[in-house]
């Protein structure tokens, strides 16, 4: 197997102690669905989480992950995090204030520790996979390790 580069997310786990599996997975020039990257890294589709980045009027940024076939719920994920309203954050800024781009954007080891908000759903798994930092990267991490290297609260904020 070739050697990876290894990501903010990659260091900041072993420099935790944090045990972690990568799954490399081909990535396409269209974007690919989360059911799609689900049968790439042969996980079921529940396993598999998105990191949404908003932000609030003043710019303030907020990061929110959810399984990748749900939508999040923008209502709730305001409410969560005490915003009167949250909007997703420009695209062309993500780089900028995350260091990821869009489909490598990991939950873990973004420029700031940004207040993180997990779906409950996630209880219902002892791991689970998310952005590895870089697009075609998938790690596999478990629950709890996921929550405390965010630090994130863990509520109901997708689409019922």
């Amino acid at each position: 197997m070739s050697k990876t580069k290894k990501t903010n997310a990659m260091r900041m786990l072993d420099r935790a102690k944090v045990n972690y599996k990568t799954n490399i997975f081909e990535v396409t020039a269209e974007h690919q669905t989360g059911e799609q990257i689900a049968k790439l890294v042969n996980a079921k589709v529940e396993e598999v989480y998105k990191t949404l980045v908003l932000e609030n009027a003043n710019h303030n940024h907020f990061v929110f992950v959810i399984p990748v076939n749900e939508t999040l719920d923008m209502k709730q994920a305001a409410h969560v995090v005490n915003e009167k309203k949250l909007n997703l954050m420009p695209l062309d800024q993500l780089k900028q204030v995350t260091g990821y781009i869009r489909g490598g954007c990991s939950p873990i080891g973004m420029k700031h520790l940004f207040p993180t908000v997990i779906d409950q759903s996630i209880r219902q798994l002892d791991k689970v996979y998310v952005s590895g930092g870089q697009r075609g990267m998938q790690m596999i991490i478990g629950v709890e390790d996921l929550i405390s290297m965010t630090n994130a609260k863990v509520e109901p904020i997708i689409q019922n």
